[in-house]
């Protein structure tokens, strides 16, 4: 099992960005692909066609998001958190994942750098 953590600054507010993690017909925009999410905690999610699935388990509006995200039949909860801080470029995005499979971690953190965060600041690069 490995652990990613990496700063993004995403060129839009907070409560920009917090929507765009939470909203599903935002998610959408962003993604090219129809999401399911919600707010409430428990509720389970699916993004990227099904690539991603997992539970919601904690929010803070406009400010943080915590998920478990699914591998098989891992025993190991993966828990991903999100923490929105402001930033003069916009929100600096502070993302750890814990308990990442070694078989995946490669394309978890490609995921993360290119198809999610990648493709969010690409989706934001005029606001600021």
């Amino acid at each position: 099992m490995k652990d990613y953590k990496k700063y993004f600054i995403v060129p839009a507010h907070p409560e920009e960005v917090y929507a765009a993690l939470t909203n599903p017909n935002t998610i959408q925009l962003w993604s090219g692909d129809p999401a399911e999410m919600s707010t409430q905690p428990g509720s389970e999610f699916s993004l990227f066609e099904g690539n991603i699935v997992g539970k919601n388990l904690e929010f803070e509006e406009g400010k943080m998001l915590v998920q478990q995200w699914y591998f098989g039949e891992q025993e190991a909860k993966s828990i991903v958190t999100i923490k929105l801080h402001p930033h003069k470029h916009g929100t600096s995005a502070e993302l750890r994942h814990l308990n990442i499979p070694d078989e995946a971690y490669e394309d978890i953190v490609e995921g993360w750098n290119e198809a999610y965060f990648g493709a969010l600041i690409e989706f934001y690069e005029d606001e600021f």
